[in-house]
């Protein structure tokens, strides 16, 4: 009997530490992912981007303020066609990061 309440306890515990990493944000408390600050001048690509992005309504790992000039803060991009800082991809599935589209108070909720 002993032994049942160990095993189920081990499992429990197992499921909560995977919970725990899958809900983990790939965008840093700071505003980069994997290096790459996210305010810029961004480029959308088809293909071969720095970052893979899937647009959200809820539950976004950055909010993202579309700009026209000074895009200095996290969270604050610019979409250009050449010179950009970073490159995306918008795609529905597979993301790495997860954004949602705001008129204010951009960054990392």
């Amino acid at each position: 009997m002993r032994k049942w309440i160990y095993v189920a306890l081990v499992t429990l515990c197992l499921f909560c530490i995977n919970g725990a990493v899958l809900a983990a944000s790939a965008v840093t408390p700071d505003g980069y992912f994997n290096g790459i600050r996210l305010a810029g001048k961004v480029r959308v690509v088809d293909s071969f981007p720095d970052i893979r992005v899937q647009v959200v309504s809820a539950f976004p790992d950055l909010r993202v303020q579309t700009v026209n000039y000074f895009p200095d803060n996290i969270g604050q991009w610019q979409f250009v066609d050449y010179g950009e800082d970073f490159t995306v991809q918008f795609v529905n599935s597979f993301p790495d990061i997860r954004i949602q589209f705001v008129n204010s108070f951009p960054g990392v909720p």
